[in-house]
């Protein structure tokens, strides 16, 4: 029987935390909240923590890193300054939010650095960000038609406002096509140099 790469504790400790932000989060914001690719990400990471699947961690590092790096960013920077330099974190900051939905936002700021560990424990798959733009194909034109008010994920407008620039279906087309180009394939090209360059390392001369 294979050695767990992945310690026991850390994934009761995740199916934990879904077992109580779940019920939580669907009360506090509806079920459409799931669809957000952060939250999403959650139930990705639980499979993939128990999997011990390089490629379910892969997958989900294209898509998350860089926005979970700037909530974190946003977070910190408010809490020192008390100013949103980027935004998104503004229902950490209001007392009409449940303290404890809060609290369970504090994912965002775990998910990075868990993402990276499991990808420097696991290894870098290279399908990931192919994954993921699969992923967003199909998760954004839900979110486009379903509860489009809430515009989750920003399938009908960037910062939850819908835009009226271009027509919908072009501003869904370009969203498809943008998102993949300018965040996932970076991310992974920037995955597969940092866990290329820690290979060559652990190698030696």
């Amino acid at each position: 029987m294979g050695r767990m790469r992945v310690p026991l504790w850390l994934k009761i400790a995740w199916t934990v935390f879904l077992l109580v932000w779940v019920p939580v989060y669907w009360h506090q914001y509806g079920l459409q909240n799931f669809l957000y690719f952060c939250d999403l990400g959650n139930f990705f990471i639980a499979v993939a923590l128990w999997m011990e699947s390089s490629l379910l961690f892969s997958w989900q590092a294209t898509g998350l890193l860089l926005f979970q790096t700037l909530y974190t960013i946003d977070l910190i920077g408010t809490l020192v300054t008390g100013k949103h330099f980027i935004g998104g974190t503004e229902y950490m900051f209001d007392p009409g939010v449940p303290l404890l939905v809060r609290m369970l936002g504090l994912f965002h700021v775990l998910t990075p650095p868990l993402l990276l560990w499991a990808i420097w424990r696991l290894g870098y798959d290279r399908r990931g960000w192919k994954y993921q733009t699969l992923t967003t194909w199909i998760i954004v034109p839900i979110c486009y038609f379903w509860r489009p008010q809430y515009d989750v994920n920003w399938a009908r407008g960037l910062f939850f406002r819908e835009q009226h620039v271009v027509p919908g279906m072009v501003y869904l087309a370009l969203y498809l096509i943008v998102v993949p180009v300018v965040v996932y394939w970076p991310t992974h090209l920037a995955l597969q140099s940092w866990i290329a360059k820690r290979q060559a390392i652990s190698a030696g001369p």
